[in-house]
């Protein structure tokens, strides 16, 4: 029996022009969790997929009309359906038509006939690769949001005492207006490299390292690796930022941009705001109330001249 945990696992595109393996597939995948909904050719998929997007296609590769191929080209080349998770489904075991599912733009192929187990393990397998990666920032490779919801949740409920760290550059927007934005993703990459090397660096139990997004990052890590983290991507940074800079600008020591107004306004090079929030400190009962006070240190970081790192050191009265 389906678990509440296992149920509602996302929605399944089944493409199949014959009837019998269709219902196959759906009653399997249904007792797994999922919903499936059941197209019996490329027309029929399409008129599907303009009602509501699933969260997976498994497409027979040889259907009348539209073949399984040629619908894998057109869901490719639309924007809406560009990123969406498909396998093939073929009864031909050549590698000739494997290559070809594969390089039109298939996430991977299943030879009828298949096992139950292995259908559902390539589905789960599938599905997860698209998860992390949409996961991740795509500039930097790093975990974003709901990992980092999942990560500072996970910490919390192992009871262990942790610090989560907030860092944020300032005078970015300076440098990104001065600049464009592809200087500024240069920037935003070379934090992310140094805090990584910070994280590196400070050695086991290894920290975690994400990206909210913009130039904001979060780090979870034991308390006693704070220091050594953030004394050590701040210095790296610093060091590896200068040769961003304009030589003009790297000489004079600063950039220069307009304000609103026209004005020519001098801002300072970028530098590291670090607000850090100890789980031990506080009665925390909710991930948000740890991030909060995180965001507050990091207010208080900013109103110190270069990187500043600002520890939450109150206490919970008991």
């Amino acid at each position: 029996m389906t678990s509440p945990e296992e149920s509602n696992r996302g929605l399944v595109l089944v493409v199949d022009d014959d009837a019998d393996i269709a219902r196959f597939v759906a009653l399997n995948l249904r007792l797994e969790g999922f919903e499936v909904v059941t197209a019996a050719d490329g027309y029929q998929a399409l008129a599907h997929l303009a009602r509501r997007r699933p969260d997976m296609v498994l497409l027979d590769v040889m259907m009348p009309m539209v073949d399984g191929v040629e619908l894998t080209r057109q869901l490719r080349s639309d924007p809406m359906t560009a990123s969406l998770p498909i396998i093939l489904l073929t009864a031909k075991n050549l590698s000739a038509d494997k290559i070809v599912g594969l390089t039109t733009g298939a996430d991977d192929y299943i030879v009828k006939p298949f096992d139950t187990q292995e259908l559902v393990a390539r589905v789960h397998s599938v599905l997860r690769r698209h998860r992390e990666i949409r996961e991740l920032s795509p500039l930097t490779g790093l975990p974003g949001n709901a990992r980092i919801t999942r990560e500072v949740t996970g910490w919390m409920r192992s009871g262990n005492e942790f610090a989560l760290c907030y860092v944020d550059a300032n005078h970015f927007k300076s440098v990104n207006d001065a600049y464009g934005f592809v200087r500024g993703d240069e920037f935003i990459t070379t934090i992310a490299s140094s805090l990584h090397r910070g994280v590196v660096g400070a050695g086991p139990p290894l920290a975690f390292l994400g990206h909210v997004g913009g130039d904001d990052f979060i780090i979870l890590c034991v308390p006693e690796q704070v220091q050594a983290i953030t004394q050590r991507a701040i210095m790296d940074f610093e060091e590896r930022a200068v040769s961003l800079y304009d030589d003009r600008d790297r000489e004079r020591g600063y950039v220069e941009v307009t304000d609103r107004a026209g004005n020519p306004v001098q801002a300072g090079f970028v530098t590291l705001s670090i607000g850090v929030a100890i789980s031990s400190h506080r009665d925390y009962t909710d991930p948000r109330e740890i991030v909060e006070v995180a965001t507050e240190m990091k207010s208080v970081a900013k109103k110190h001249s270069g990187s500043y790192v600002a520890v939450d050191r109150r206490r919970t009265l008991t």
